[in-house]
């Protein structure tokens, strides 16, 4: 099969080469699905430039954690699965930008009858991390104000949108005209520029200088030092991700005194669920959220999209072959939404222009 992998580190052009590579036979909780689409994200910017410490396999590998297809093999006792469209991520959060990949059962599920394969490759990921972060660990409520950091990306945006859904005041930042009037599309009350506007004193004024219930930051560094002081009296700031630089991940930022002298909260949220979440956090120390949870809220999830309520935003769509060079558009912050490589898509017909479905 044909696949994208990681040969060097560089900028994606250099770095990535199409190769031949064996198919993978799935083991032990494992499916293998033939895509039919992929999704490119920030991080494998971060993969192909040797920074990113958390998904560091030896080279070469092949890159990529989203996307959606057909399983076509399985692993003992996981025939139910076969012949069934899915969405997933791949195991190990590498490999997916490929013609198949090998996924975990536990982080599959069957994709939303509502949607083509290109939205549903841009659904999973950013609305169950945002459902997740909001509503699992943030518990935001109706009435409630929350602060979506880059409110026009892919988990941005569907924060943004799960938030108003839910009845919650959203605050949403963007940088630049147009990434601030979808986010105002995309449901927030208010959208600040950060390039134009300080977003602390935005987000003082929006709020009549009491600060917001929670801080959905998917930027980190600077950004996430500066929101602190947008957290309202029992509030709390979370963790979603560092689009800043993921070098962010391994720097400690935030003194103690200022959780004090805060009276708020810190925490963060990870994408990943076990049907032995027990036996996972006594071996990593990690705590994975139970399959059981991860139903109900895919369920939920599918319910919002199926009433309209909520729709995946894809920025733009490109063939296979384009990969690359994609990639490198996303490295210069000139995409919105997601970006979704179509693998039946012929070369050269991108589509700069996709809206939510």
């Amino acid at each position: 099969m044909l696949a994208w992998r990681v040969v060097q580190h560089g900028r994606p052009t250099d770095a990535l080469r199409l190769d031949e590579i064996e198919t993978p036979e799935p083991g032990a909780g494992e499916l293998l699905v033939r895509n039919s689409a992929t999704v490119l994200n920030y991080n494998e910017v971060d993969g192909c430039r040797g920074r990113y410490l958390t998904v560091n396999p030896p080279l070469p590998y092949t890159l990529g954690m989203e996307l959606v297809g057909i399983v076509e093999a399985a692993g003992p006792g996981l025939d139910a699965w076969l012949g069934r469209r899915v969405v997933s991520t791949a195991v190990g959060a590498f490999g997916a930008h490929a013609e198949a990949a090998l996924v975990s059962a536990d982080m599959t599920f069957d994709a939303p009858a509502c949607l083509d394969d290109v939205h549903a490759a841009a659904f999973f990921f950013p609305f169950h991390l945002a459902s997740l972060g909001l509503f699992l660990r943030g518990r935001l409520s109706a009435g409630q104000t929350v602060l979506v950091h880059a409110g026009a990306g892919g988990v941005g945006s569907a924060a943004v949108q799960l938030a108003a859904a839910a009845g919650a005041r959203v605050i949403a930042t963007a940088g630049g005209p147009e990434k601030v009037a979808r986010c105002l599309e995309f449901g927030a009350a208010f959208a600040i520029d950060y390039r134009d506007v300080d977003f602390v004193d935005a987000v003082r004024d929006a709020t009549n200088g009491v600060g917001v219930d929670l801080v959905f930051d998917g930027v980190g560094g600077e950004v996430g030092e500066r929101s602190l002081r947008c957290v309202a009296h029992n509030g709390l700031y979370l963790i979603v991700g560092f689009a800043s630089g993921i070098e962010a991940e391994e720097i400690a930022t935030v003194a103690p005194r200022s959780l004090c002298f805060g009276n708020f909260s810190m925490g963060g949220v990870m994408l990943s669920y076990s049907s032995h979440a027990s036996a996972v956090r006594a071996a990593t120390g990690f705590n994975i959220t139970p399959r059981r949870t991860a139903d109900e809220l895919h369920a939920r999830l599918v319910g919002l999209l199926d009433d309209g309520a909520i729709a995946p935003v894809v920025g733009e769509v490109v063939a296979f072959s384009e990969l690359p060079v994609a990639l490198e558009r996303m490295e210069q912050r000139a995409t919105i939404g997601r970006v979704v490589v179509d693998l039946a898509r012929p070369a050269g017909i991108s589509d700069p222009g996709l809206r939510p479905a």
